[in-house]
């Protein structure tokens, strides 16, 4: 290879870092549901112009989790068990699409480390903290989507998962369906280190059934 060819090398955008933590302030609860979004404000947070804040905007506007309203700005989009009802079942085939591909495309290295995620998800549950059960667990996921390697698919699941996980706050998750979803992973992983394509598939598919179901459970307390 010429030393004179210029090869780009990928960089993270302010457009991006601000779709990641708008993303993650609305998810998190920070925004809250019905909360208009101004401009000059967030602007000012994040001491960024408007133009990269708009662009953000329309992305997350896309994945449902903002409204842009003509005239009268952005605000949080409220989320209600009609939208999971919708979201739930479209993302759980595309859960089940993405564990199929991951074990025909996981490396060992990969399976390595969601083993060490799976052992730190597990301590942060007899710890309690549900924080970082969370953390760790949208990592197993996360390992688990990369793997399959199919951008197509990503972007697919990137336009539902901000409900999905908006869920989890909406709900207080009892001890016994934690304890559910943790056997939930042991089998996930025993059937991700077996490269059992069907068998994960249909795991995630009832795993994220289950938490949709736990989900209306407690709603309707």
């Amino acid at each position: 290879m010429s030393l004179n060819t210029v090869i780009p090398i990928p960089r993270r955008t302010l457009h991006d870092e601000l779709v990641d933590r708008l993303r993650h302030m609305i998810i998190e609860g920070e925004l809250a549901p019905g909360e208009k979004l101004s401009e000059k404000d967030i602007c000012a947070l994040f001491d960024v112009s408007r133009t990269p804040l708009r662009e953000a905007m329309k992305v997350l506007a896309k994945e449902g989790l903002i409204q842009l309203i003509p005239n009268r700005g952005a605000t949080v989009s409220k989320l209600t068990m009609s939208d999971l009802e919708e979201a739930f079942p479209i993302m759980g085939a595309l859960e089940a699409v993405s564990g199929e591909l991951a074990c025909a495309n996981i490396t060992d290295q990969e399976i390595s480390r969601m083993e060490r995620l799976h052992k730190d998800m597990v301590d942060c549950f007899k710890a309690r903290d549900m924080s970082g059960y969370f953390q760790r667990n949208e990592q197993i996921h996360k390992l688990i989507l990369d793997a399959a390697q199919n951008p197509t698919l990503v972007e697919m699941q990137r336009s539902l998962s901000g409900r999905v996980r908006r869920a989890r706050y909406m709900a207080n998750m009892s001890d016994e369906r934690w304890a559910q979803a943790v056997a939930e992973h042991e089998e996930i992983l025993k059937a991700t280190k077996e490269r059992n394509g069907p068998l994960l598939g249909s795991l995630l598919k009832a795993h994220l059934a289950n938490k949709l179901a736990s989900v209306r459970a407690s709603l309707a307390e």
